[in-house]
């Protein structure tokens, strides 16, 4: 019972090493790695984030040799960019690893489907478009559920040409 609260005073002192060593290496390993890794969290993103977590908590007790935690770091970090390039240059690895935005709200009309699949419920709609300044639904053009979770209002337009932010999303009746 004893050792369940204190072994030893070299064992109290190596876990205290590690811990400030690793994290100092974790830090610099994100700082090095980019931004991407400070994103909003994609279900990829959050796979690599509790990997590293769970790293950098074995290595912080001292369970793991330091060199061992720090390729096992320095490996999470080359996959999650590895596959972040893959994405970028490939629309099926993008589709694969990020899955695509949802239309919830579409020119009027709940897409109850998209709603279920997403479990978004309407009072939920109300409340973003609400947070995007809007009174009136008549407003808004769409409302999409993104990659990371995050849901955005646009609104409706008088411009009749340009590009849309819409053009990556499967808008129903539209080929």
């Amino acid at each position: 019972m004893k050792e369940l609260l204190f072994e030893n005073w070299e064992k109290l002192g190596q876990v205290a090493l590690m811990t400030v060593i690793s994290f100092v290496i974790l830090f610099l390993l994100i700082r090095i790695s980019g931004k991407r890794t400070l994103a909003k969290f994609n279900a990829f993103d959050f796979v690599v984030t509790v990997a590293l977590g769970s790293t950098l908590a074995y290595m912080m007790l001292a369970m793991v040799p330091l060199a061992e935690g720090v390729m096992v770091l320095l490996l999470i970090i080359a996959m999650q960019y590895f596959f972040a390039k893959l994405a970028s240059t490939s629309d099926k690895m993008e589709h694969l690893i990020n899955s695509s935005p949802r239309l919830l709200f579409y020119k009027g009309a709940y897409l109850k489907e998209n709603m279920r699949t997403e479990a978004i419920t309407v009072d939920e709609i109300y409340a973003v478009v609400r947070q995007a300044g809007i009174e009136k639904l008549d407003e808004v053009l769409a409302v999409v559920i993104e990659l990371n979770g995050e849901i955005s209002v646009i609104k409706k337009s008088d411009i009749i040409s340009g590009s849309s932010s819409l053009q990556d999303i499967n808008i129903p009746g539209k080929h």
